[in-house]
């Protein structure tokens, strides 16, 4: 496939390539744990933002599959592919290793994250956990699945009974609204809340029904563009923290079942 579009029927065939390609960069990422010293860590923006020779490796393996396969379509990546932006090109966005600071630290919450848009529609999604063996896909129209069982979002419409997750920017203090005011309001309006520390699981387990709701602030385009298609294909709401559809960029999101999205909305502050 290397047309400027994909068509409708493609959009399956787009997923399961991407879900297999997704599941060998999961496999890379395996080969670097307990291999990487903490000298070997690198930061960003901040302490909390870090990346690694396992980030790059995947990546690397991410974007050169998809340029083989996909050669007129564009790939917006986290560390180093940033093709430039075209109106009517299927664009890729990919996180070769969300949730890096659990994966430095030996936790097991951490994916791979593809998700295909065009222009303003996401297309093909997919979050594959390597070390939980889990992997979460969807593609526009034909519903969103794990590990190939259908997905459905929560049918919860109290925020009381509600288990929700959401996280926090890199520049924790440093910026004007940091979430923590949001973070007390809904711990009190709600069952519990959760910080696992990937915004890409956070969505997938949202879309399964593992959790009620998710949102997060400052968040970048690879950290949601496949998690926010995988609530919507199995039922779910998905918007900016103003209810905007401006998730992908708009450095918002909230998620949930559509009979507690409303209620999530009203109790949050966006950025």
């Amino acid at each position: 496939m290397s047309g400027p579009s994909i068509p409708a029927p493609e959009h399956a065939r787009a997923r399961d390539l991407a879900a297999a390609l997704a599941v060998e960069a999961g496999e890379i990422l395996l080969t670097h744990v307990g291999q990487i010293a903490a000298a070997k860590v690198g930061r960003k923006s901040s302490v909390r933002d870090l990346v690694t020779a396992a980030d790059v490796a995947s990546e690397r393996h991410l974007v050169s599959v998809l340029r083989r396969h996909f050669p007129d379509h564009r790939i917006e990546a986290e560390e180093e592919a940033k093709d430039a932006p075209a109106r009517g090109v299927p664009r890729w966005f990919l996180d070769p290793l969300d949730g890096t600071v659990n994966f430095v630290h030996g936790l097991p919450f951490y994916a791979v994250s593809l998700g295909l848009w065009l222009d303003d529609e996401p297309l093909v999604a997919v979050v594959h956990a390597p070390r939980l063996g889990e992997t979460f896909c969807a593609a526009r129209g034909h519903g969103a699945t794990l590990n190939g069982v259908p997905l459905a979002v929560s049918g919860a419409t109290e925020l009381s009974e509600a288990l929700l997750a959401t996280g926090f920017p890199y520049r924790l203090g440093s910026l004007p609204n940091d979430n923590l005011g949001n973070f007390a309001r809904l711990a009190a309006a709600s069952r519990g809340l959760r910080r696992c520390g990937s915004a890409a699981l956070d969505l997938a387990y949202t879309a399964a029904g593992r959790f009620d709701g998710f949102w997060e602030l400052h968040l970048e385009p690879h950290d949601v563009a496949a998690g926010g298609l995988l609530v919507l294909e199995a039922g779910g709401a998905v918007s900016d923290l103003a209810g905007g559809p401006d998730w992908l960029r708009g450095r918002s999101i909230a998620a949930a079942g559509p009979g507690l999205h409303g209620a999530l909305l009203a109790l949050l502050d966006g950025p």
